[in-house]
Formats: structure tokens, C-alpha cells, sequence
């Protein structure tokens, strides 16, 4: 069954006694990991209880297939119910769990952790057509309106708040990966200690060299057409642990909001409301910037960068080149691009 993003954290803190299994997946790893470890905490209080949790690596499954069963089915010499973290499952690890969502035994919750899977994946469509064994829940990057909670509870918990402008900043600069947004957020918590408020100044102190502010460089550079500066940002991004496929969607979000904003203006939007519509905002000292590549780029442009960056994320991981010569490619293909508009239109 699909959890609905309402429920969720209903779900989390208390998973129905019947459900055996729960699949956490999506492109936010960090997330991916939080939520799985809220519903191993749900079914065991105590997180370093060595027979109540066991921990596997899907590969594990393709050598001995039995041993989901064997560890869903073992019971717990301390009592009470055991949980089986299964991590870095995929398609391929989708028969051994179709076998055992098919006849569970024991009541012990496996939680599966994954990556992105698309609406045709195997293991997904497994876990949401399951009527009561199985359960899946999809962790996306945290944007908007969610993000804006995570930062304001974080923030609360520490007895801070932050300034509109210093929020504003922390929601364009987090998001890309929870345990990245939470870990940056900490950060900002030992900063400020003995401060009750957070300021913009603040904010940049502690977040200004994170990984989602190098991203958000790296795609105002390739969607502006800096030839010169789209190289030292992309090398710093892959120095930094970035993945390739990371920075394709970051670029792809990015350019998806051109697009939204492209869209209101050719239903009669006038440029400065469209902006304005986004959500989350754009960081004031990057609203100039995006104003100049929104008159750079036109729709049936912005549709065609789209088509590039979806096709590098599947050429990075179906053609055996290296994932990092085909991001460095398209982007310089879209900047490339980029200077080539600039040129005919005179700017």
C-alpha cells in the first residue's frame, strides 16, 4: 500500500502490528535513512538492542535468499519484536522480497531501504500493490513549505529563531538531503550559542560552503552560460562528494523552475509575479540573476534543456560511460547553449 505524504509521520511513529514490511525509497538518502531508523525506533526501543536489530545489504540476498526468511522468523532473547534493516535494495533484490510478502513469517518489521525507483520499478509497484504485508513510503527532497518546517523545529528545539531574510537563505541553500539539512542545521545551533536569533549573517556563516550552496552555483552557472566559472564549480561539487547524477537533478529542478515561471508569462504574468510564485522563493541576492536567465531562455529552449539533462540521467546509468564525463558534458552542452542565446539576443 502507498503511504500518503499526510500520514506519514503518523505512520512512522506507530506502523500497524499486522505490517511486515515497509519500503523507504527516494532520491533524499539522508531522508531515506531518518525514516527508516523512525520506524526501526517505533518497534524497538532501544536502537542498540543487538537482538532486536539486525542489519543486511541487499547483496546478501542473492547469495542466500533464505535468510530474510530466517531473520523475519528468529525470535528475540530479550523479547519484544525484532527489526531487519535491509539496505541498498533495488529491482534486482525484488524476487526474494516478492517471495516473502507473498507468505510472511514471524512478526518482525523489515524496514528495505532504496534509491530513487521510478513508478515502473519492480520493487516498488511490489510494495505499493500489497494489500496489508507491505507498505511504501517515497522520500523526496525537502522543499517549500516542508523544509521551511524542518528549519523552523530544528531551529525552536534550540531555542532560536531565525530573521526572514536568514530563513529565507537556509530554504534556498538546504533541501537537496535531510542528513545534509540537519547536519548544516546543527552546525548553525552550536554557532549561535547564547543568541536567540539568527540572522542572515548567521546563516551564511554556517551554510554558505554547504553542498547544496555549491550546487545552487554550480546550475546559475550553467543556465547563465559561464563558460569560464561552470568547470572550478563542477570540479568543486565532485571534490565535495556530490554525485553526478545529484548535480543533473539539481540543474533539472532548477531549470523546472524556469519553466513554471516561463509558463505564467506566456498566460500574461507579468516576470516579477511569476517569480514571486515560486516556492520556495528565490534567495534575494540570486533574484537578478534568475530575472536575466528567464528573459534568456525561452519555453521550447527550457523544454529542450530538459530533454538533455533527463537523458544524461539515464545515460549515466545505463551506458557504461563515466557518470562524470556525461554530467560535464551536458552541462557544458546547456552553458554552451546558454551563451548561443545570449548571443542572439543581444545580451
Amino acid at each position: 500500500m502507498k503511504i500518503a505524504p499526510r500520514n506519514i509521520e503518523s505512520f512512522l511513529k506507530a506502523p500497524p502490528t499486522d505490517l511486515h514490511a515497509v519500503l523507504v525509497y527516494g532520491p533524499d538518502s539522508g531522508l531515506v535513512r531518518e525514516r527508516g531508523k523512525a520506524l526501526i525506533h517505533a518497534v524497538v526501543d532501544d536502537p542498540a538492542d543487538p537482538f532486536r536489530i539486525v542489519e543486511l545489504r541487499a547483496a546478501e540476498l542473492r547469495d542466500d535468499p533464505a535468510r530474510l526468511f530466517d531473520e523475519a522468523a528468529a525470535m528475540s532473547l530479550t523479547g519484544g519484536r525484532r527489526a531487519v534493516n535491509l539496505r541498498d535494495a533495488a529491482d534486482a533484490h525484488a524476487g526474494p522480497l516478492d517471495d516473502f510478502l507473498s507468505d510472511p513469517v514471524g512478526d518482525a518489521l523489515i524496514v528495505v531501504e532504496a534509491g530513487n525507483l521510478g513508478p515502473r520499478s519492480k520493487l516498488r509497484k511490489l510494495f505499493e500493490d500489497s494489500k496489508a504485508a507491505g507498505a511504501a513510503i517515497p522520500c523526496y527532497a525537502d522543499e517549500g513549505r516542508a523544509l521551511s518546517d524542518v528549519v523552523s523545529k530544528t531551529l525552536a528545539d534550540a531555542g532560536l529563531r531565525a530573521s526572514r531574510d536568514a530563513m529565507a537563505y537556509l530554504v534556498a541553500n538546504l533541501g537537496s538531503d535531510r542528513m545534509v539539512s540537519r547536519s548544516e542545521l546543527e552546525k548553525l545551533v552550536l554557532y549561535m550559542a547564547g543568541q536567540s536569533e539568527v540572522s542572515l549573517d548567521d546563516a551564511m556563516a554556517c551554510v554558505g560552503d554547504s553542498a547544496a550552496m555549491t550546487l545552487d552555483d554550480l546550475v546559475y552557472s550553467v543556465a547563465g552560460g559561464d563558460l569560464a566559472r561552470l568547470p572550478r564549480m563542477q570540479d568543486r561539487a565532485i571534490q565535495e562528494g556530490i554525485e553526478p547524477t545529484a548535480i543533473l537533478r539539481a540543474a533539472g529542478r532548477h531549470f523546472q523552475r524556469l519553466h513554471a515561471c516561463a509558463g505564467l508569462m506566456a498566460e500574461g504574468a507579468p516576470a516579477d509575479s511569476a517569480v514571486k510564485s515560486l516556492r520556495p522563493p528565490i534567495f534575494f541576492r540570486q533574484a537578478d540573476a534568475f530575472r536575466d536567465q528567464l528573459r534568456l531562455w525561452r519555453r521550447t529552449d527550457l523544454d529542450r534543456a530538459l530533454d538533455w539533462l533527463s537523458e544524461a540521467e539515464k545515460n549515466c546509468k545505463s551506458t557504461g560511460f563515466p557518470a562524470e564525463t556525461v554530467c560535464h558534458q551536458t552541462l557544458l552542452r546547456l552553458a554552451a547553449s546558454a551563451r548561443a542565446l545570449a548571443g542572439r539576443r543581444g545580451g
